[in-house]
């Protein structure tokens, strides 16, 4: 059990006691943020109360894309298996959300009763309405991979004059609301077709400020030639610069997700370590779920304050009998002004205001003399929760992660790609010759040895001032030779005797092929009379 004492007077009469980050997360969430949302009215503007089930539940990967880019084969990949409501083709098949989770009994919930159910963190939903809840369901199947995450398949993402059709509820919205509680945000694109469509460009506007879950999948890159590859992938790139206003570039994986033969088999190693990546990515959600909904609480909050001086603000501002709506307008126009007023006199950073234009439109439809005044205490309380609380719950997130066993994705594509011969890299580069009975140093040792009889060794040993002046013409830099002379030198005497000097050229050629070089030696690169030393 983790606790901390308050700083105070106040905080050591009323000791905060948390037997989780996830309790603790709820605590400071209720007592100490929610009073200033609700006395500034941001689940209006902004995002509705978060609820219990939003800091209890597995992390959640949202796959976004226009239609046909593969988004249902690609959750179809990870998960190995059909989901209830799945439907796969070229035109747009998906039309609804579909939230893949664990469940012990294979079927669907729909929308209305997914809204109504506390356990899952979903109920904040109802606001957009039944023609998007007609449109939400959830898919449940006993699955090992859901056991560790969930899925959030969307429909498919129109262009051309299909998106001229009103789909019935703010899209954007919907994603936004997504995009603001999952911890991962999957951009498909066909390498086929790069086009973004209005309603796209919309929706990565949208996921603006999740940058740092947004992660970018060029998907069916088997079916082009490598030359048009590199083509596609730096327009991709061309086309995401002018939609994402990052300097940081968006990191871009290369494959195709499915489980048929590969078309044009040419770029299969890319394709290969491309993925592992973002399996690495994928599988490391479950370990960093508490620190990700630490730092979405922090970033609500930091959003929360702002919201509280620009509403305060703008209540100042109201005259208190004649010429109400005449001030509204006036203050709704200068509000470029009023974010600059505040930005100057409360030393905020200019990303943590709202949009603007969008705050403009829903300050519309508001009532300027309903708003309350500033209220210090309440924006004291959120400032002591992240001076100090946040601090200490930081320590929490640390603590547990050293008391719980790794916590990693399995089952599905996660697992046929890790172990045995089909794992990345086996039998590659170090890896080399991992199965075979003999040494594989020996294949090439007879034309070591020519060299290593050139380097004047002495009771069959040369030392290390001549292996230098053969081992740097590979032109490695010396921390790599370093590495490997240790390697090498297996019996740490100083110097190399033939079978240590084959060994330190073979793991510069792994080297020079543009393999990584293993920290510890393998067991199948120890020379044979070395073996028994080592055992």
């Amino acid at each position: 059990m983790f606790s901390w004492l308050r700083s105070d007077d106040r905080r050591r009469k009323d000791p905060e006691v948390f037997q989780t980050v996830s309790e603790g997360l709820k605590k400071l969430y209720k007592s100490k943020l929610l009073p200033l949302e609700e006395h500034y009215r941001f689940h209006e503007f902004h995002s509705p109360a978060l609820e219990d089930a939003d800091f209890d539940n597995k992390p959640m990967v949202l796959v976004v894309g226009q239609y046909s880019t593969g988004k249902t084969t690609f959750i179809r990949y990870l998960l190995e298996q059909d989901f209830p409501g799945m439907r796969i083709g070229p035109e747009p098949t998906t039309d609804s959300f579909i939230a893949v989770m664990h469940g012990e009994v294979e079927g669907i919930i729909p929308g209305n009763a997914l809204v109504v159910d506390p356990k899952k963190p979903f109920r904040k939903l109802n606001a957009f309405g039944n023609a998007f809840l007609n449109r939400f369901v959830c898919a449940q199947l006993p699955n090992p991979v859901l056991e560790s995450i969930s899925v959030i398949d969307t429909p498919g993402i129109l262009s051309g004059e299909k998106q001229r059709i009103s789909r019935g509820y703010d899209f954007a919205a919907v994603l936004e609301w997504f995009a603001e509680r999952v911890d991962r945000i999957i951009l498909l694109f066909d390498a086929h077709k790069l086009d973004i469509s209005d309603e796209f460009s919309e929706v990565i506007k949208a996921l603006k400020n999740h940058e740092d879950k947004m992660r970018v999948v060029l998907n069916k890159a088997d079916q082009i030639e490598t030359q048009q590859l590199m083509r596609v992938y730096g327009a991709l790139m061309w086309s995401l610069g002018k939609i994402v206003n990052t300097p940081e570039v968006i990191r871009v994986y290369i494959g195709s997700f499915w489980s048929q033969p590969l078309l044009i088999p040419d770029n299969r190693k890319l394709f290969e370590a491309e993925e592992q990546d973002l399996f690495r990515d994928i599988q490391s959600l479950p370990r960093n779920a508490a620190l990700r909904k630490l730092n979405d609480l922090i970033k609500r909050a930091r959003l929360a304050k702002v919201h509280a001086y620009i509403i305060s603000s703008l209540k100042k501002e109201m005259p208190s009998v004649f010429g109400k709506d005449t001030k509204k307008k006036e203050l709704v126009n200068n509000l470029a002004e009023i974010y600059g007023q505040i930005e100057r006199e409360h030393q905020i950073s200019p990303g943590d205001f709202p949009n603007l234009k969008r705050m403009k439109d829903q300050l519309q439809a508001q009532d300027f003399t309903k708003f309350q005044p500033l209220k210090s205490k309440l924006l004291e309380v959120v400032d002591d929760m992240l001076a100090h609380d946040i601090a200490q719950l930081m320590v929490l997130v640390r603590q547990e992660e050293t008391q719980r066993p790794v916590q990693m994705v399995k089952g599905g594509a996660f697992e046929g790609s890790l172990h045995g011969p089909f794992g990345h890299g086996y039998g590659e580069g170090a890896g080399e010759g991992i199965d075979d009975v003999e040494w594989v140093v020996a294949r090439d040792k007879p034309m070591y040895d020519e060299i290593f009889y050139t380097l004047s060794p002495v009771d069959g040993k040369i030392t290390g001032a001549n292996a230098k002046k053969e081992m740097v013409r590979s032109k490695l830099p010396n921390s790599v030779l370093g590495k490997i002379w240790k390697l090498a030198d297996i019996d740490k005497d100083g110097m190399l005797d033939d079978e240590e000097f084959a060994l330190a050229n073979h793991l510069i050629k792994i080297k020079l092929e543009g393999h990584e070089l293993p920290n510890e030696l393998p067991a199948h690169l120890l020379p044979p009379s070395k073996r028994k030393v080592t055992e």
